[in-house]
């Protein structure tokens, strides 16, 4: 039974399967709520590496004592599930804005994806989106983007350890990728499709595993999560 004085001083640990359309910061508000009933105490409740609204999949959150373990999960390596559209470019690099420019792809096929894959892989340099959290003087990217803003951004050192095309059926691909902490699967997409002269675009995206031990299938839903912990005691 969860008790006020095991989140204390124990916390809690839970694999969370992000809805899509859902923000990180909703998922935890919620998961926040509930303790608060259930316990009568509102206690801390935090998740380990945000995923955006239009992707889903493996979200860590820790409550109470393991809130101060969250740095640790959020270095680890993480495993993604990513559709690329290919033909079309959009200024937030996946489907937040509308598609702005299309181009043939009939002649991309399975060779010529599988002879660009290699520049993606190992230790890069990579460019934060535009459409992104990163602060540029104290304000986040993505703010100053909606407001038709563009600024100067650093390339951040990035590792993909996998990068392996799991389906292809002309102009989308599926890729399976396992990379660092800070890297940018939409900024993936968008310099694949300029390196295939194509332009591209993330589609969909899951997370699939957050270091070795934590996986989706192991993962809870919000609803299950909930009526697992009000009928718990």
């Amino acid at each position: 039974m969860i008790t006020l004085e095991e989140m204390q001083e124990k916390g809690r640990v839970w694999s969370i399967a992000k809805p899509l359309n859902w923000t990180s910061f909703q998922v935890v508000n919620k998961m926040r709520h509930v303790l608060q009933r259930k316990l009568g105490k509102r206690i801390k409740v935090g998740h380990a590496g945000t995923l955006d609204p239009l992707a889903e999949g493996l979200l860590i959150v820790c409550a109470g004592a393991t809130t101060k373990k969250i740095d640790r999960y959020m270095g680890s390596d993480k495993t993604y599930l990513a559709t690329v559209e290919m033909g079309g470019v959009t200024e937030s690099y996946d489907l937040e804005t509308p598609v702005t420019k299309i181009k043939e792809t009939d002649h991309i096929t399975k060779d010529t994806l599988k002879s660009v894959l290699p520049l993606f892989r190992g230790t890069t340099l990579q460019l934060p989106p535009m459409y992104s959290a990163v602060k540029h003087k104290g304000k986040r990217l993505f703010e100053l983007a909606r407001s038709g803003k563009k600024v100067e951004r650093e390339p951040r050192e990035i590792r993909i350890d996998r990068l392996e095309m799991l389906a292809f059926e002309n102009p989308e691909v599926v890729l399976e990728i396992r990379c660092s902490k800070g890297t940018y699967i939409r900024t993936l997409a968008h310099d694949l499709g300029q390196a295939l002269k194509t332009g591209a675009y993330l589609k969909k995206l899951v997370r699939t595993q957050i270091g070795e031990t934590h996986t989706l299938d192991k993962a809870l839903s919000i609803e299950t999560w909930e009526k697992m912990i009000v009928e718990d005691g």
